[in-house]
Formats: structure tokens, sequence, C-alpha cells
């Protein structure tokens, strides 16, 4: 897959690392503020005491 990625995205190696560096900072943003808290709002946790 990685391979695949790196053969499609156009320029010299420098743009490419830029390009993928730029694409990881958004996915994770996505992730950070979107997925992230619809799964902890979706995915409760069962309640759960540690010694009582």
């Amino acid at each position: 897959m990685y391979a695949a990625l790196w053969r499609i995205l156009p320029g010299p190696t420098w743009v490419r690392i830029l390009m993928l560096i730029v694409l990881a900072a958004l996915v994770l943003a996505a992730l950070v503020e979107w997925v992230f808290p619809w799964a902890a709002d979706t995915l409760l946790p069962q309640e759960s005491t540690v010694g009582e």
C-alpha cells in the first residue's frame, strides 16, 4: 500500500515527503476532531470499580 501511494504522488522525493507529512497531519487532525469524540460518546465503557 505504501509503495503504491509513493508511486502515485507526483514530483521529486522531497515534494513527496512533504505531501506525505501534510496528509498524515490532516488524517491525525480529522481523527482527533471527529472520530475520537464520536467513538468516546458511542462506545461508552462499562462501569467498573477497582477494589471496593
